[in-house]
């Protein structure tokens, strides 16, 4: 095994936090971004990389953004997008939002009450599959009782009722989508081409190579201040890295800690985040690949906590990350308020053997377990355009061979990672994973009810008393209470094992002297890039 190399630490004073602001506000120029992997697909509600969100983020809108202290309960602090004002019902069971008349999408067509209607029907359409249905699932309804307002109608009072209604769910335009089957979208021309409302237009999308967006002059919510912005594709994160390193990007959406100092050297700029909405963790597919039966070794609750128990995952975090990461404690992140650095299953690789003994997994003369015939043994599949998650997966190879489990590493191309993780064909993978700041996402990525096409529960993993517990806390408007509840869900998440969660980031980007950013927030550097200017 190749040891991982050391990382420098970093005095964390030196470096820009959360953003960098000039009074340099010259209209034009444009704003490359250098990043290591390709967008899936340009279309909202079937878009899971983060690139494809950085796009369609710019080209599409939503009803509201939520704020820079995101908050997702009630309206508090949202920006008005499509909607220019909402009115409450009395009984909060139902918001009227008013669209904004001048919006209009990028074809000229105007953003119309119809145009929310049928995005909520798609995106809750089963044959769609998209991953944010169950953010409407509280959605009973939409009424649009004239052209420029959309009543969207709830089955019941929740806390995060108008953050799920009106900020993950970006309009789309009926007019052009409305013959198109829902099974058809993924391989439409308007995934690959989309027209949008948003402060940019599409322009062009080189598989691999560029996409490029065009400043849209006309925006009902201003033109941005650049002409363009350009995603810059590379192969890996060493040529893009180098590209910015060289000049030949303004912007680098991850500056990994190996590359600070040289980044520094280079006389740019670092953006860290205090904290951020983005966490690793290796998943256990609890079914066998052809979802038949349980998996010899996940299937079984204690097994799983053992191969936890067996790793020292404060020394991965420290190996990789030094003071850029934190470990991970369940499937909250630090910056909300419902995270629990309590929770976890502790790292004691003695217990761990003994209980390893007790199944009846037994170390042979070569140190590697067995049950009878049956070895120790699986597979960790990582996406091989990730070195972090790739250095990774070698540690928990090496600490797993010390507790007897024999551990193939598999490196696939992004794509085919994203295909066998949404089709449950895998044994365990190394994933990164940046969850949305209502807390209830929890339930999205770990009901029960998510193990489907389309659902984010790839382990299959099924609790009665977790989404007891979870449901509860979804619905509950005391707020203390509600804080109670999802931690009582984490503890049982977590000490279930269907994951091991691994570490937070804070995450850090650089920038070029020639690129002023503005509006940089911990779950979404992108959301303010309309705004960034470029010096001359």
């Amino acid at each position: 095994m190749t040891r991982a190399r050391r990382i420098l630490s970093i005095t964390l004073p030196a470096i820009l936090l959360l953003g960098a602001c000039s009074s340099d506000r010259r209209v034009g120029g444009t704003i490359v971004i250098s990043s290591a992997a390709d967008a899936d697909v340009l279309f909202p509600p079937l878009t899971l990389s983060l690139q494809g969100r950085q796009v369609t983020d710019q080209v599409f809108d939503n009803l509201a953004d939520i704020g820079p202290a995101l908050n997702t309960v009630g309206d508090a602090g949202f920006t008005p997008r499509l909607a220019d004002s909402w009115r409450w019902a009395k009984d909060s069971l139902s918001v009227a939002f008013h669209i904004d008349p001048k919006a209009k999408w990028h074809d000229g067509a105007r953003v119309t009450g119809e145009d929310v209607r049928y995005t909520f029907l798609l995106v809750k359409d089963t044959s769609l599959a998209s991953p944010l249905a169950s953010n409407l699932d509280n959605v009973d309804s939409v009424t649009v009782p004239d052209s420029l307002t959309a009543v969207i109608w709830f089955h019941q009072r929740a806390p995060d009722a108008f953050f799920k209604a009106a900020s993950p769910v970006a309009i789309l335009p009926s007019h052009l989508l409305k013959t198109t089957p829902p099974a058809s979208m993924n391989e439409s021309g308007f995934a690959r081409s989309p027209i949008g409302s948003g402060r940019f237009r599409f322009a062009q999308w080189d598989k691999g190579a560029r996409i490029v967006l065009q400043a849209d002059s006309g925006n009902y919510r201003g033109r941005p201040i650049a002409d363009r912005v350009v995603w810059l594709i590379s192969p890996d994160y060493q040529a893009a890295s180098l590209r910015f390193l060289n000049g030949d990007a303004d912007f680098l959406d991850v500056v990994r800690p190996e590359l600070v100092s040289e980044v520094k050297a280079k006389g740019k700029t670092l953006i860290v985040s205090p904290g951020s909405l983005d966490y690793g963790y290796v998943a256990f597919n609890l079914r066998n690949a052809a979802g038949t039966a349980a998996n010899p070794v996940f299937g079984d609750r204690e097994a799983r906590r053992a191969l936890v128990m067996a790793v020292d995952r404060a020394a991965i975090v420290h190996n990789i990350f030094d003071t850029l990461g934190l470990v991970a404690h369940g499937p909250a992140t630090r910056i909300l308020p419902t995270s629990d650095t309590t929770t976890g299953i502790p790292f004691d690789s003695l217990r761990a053997g003994r209980i390893l003994d007790s199944l009846g997994w037994k170390r042979g003369a070569d140190g590697m377990r067995a049950r009878g015939k049956t070895p120790l043994s699986f597979s960790l599949m990582v996406p091989n355009s990730s070195p972090i998650r790739k250095n990774i997966a070698v540690l928990l190879q090496e600490q797993w061979r010390k507790a007897g489990a024999k551990v193939a590493i598999d490196q696939l191309e992004l794509n085919t990672f994203g295909e066998r993780m949404d089709e449950r064909k895998f044994e365990s993978l190394l994933n990164a994973w940046h969850i949305d700041p209502t807390p209830s996402s929890v339930r999205e990525e770990w009901a029960s009810s998510e193990v489907r096409k389309g659902g984010y529960n790839a382990t299959s993993y099924r609790s009665p008393a977790f989404d007891a517990v979870i449901d509860s806390a979804v619905r509950e408007m005391n707020p203390t209470k509600s804080v109670e509840l999802y931690r009582k869900a984490y503890r049982t998440l977590t000490d279930d094992a269907p994951a091991m969660w691994i570490y937070e980031l804070r995450n850090v980007q650089g920038v070029s002297a020639r690129v002023h950013t503005v509006g940089i927030r911990p779950d979404a550097w992108w959301a303010g890039l309309a705004d960034w200017s470029v010096s001359p």
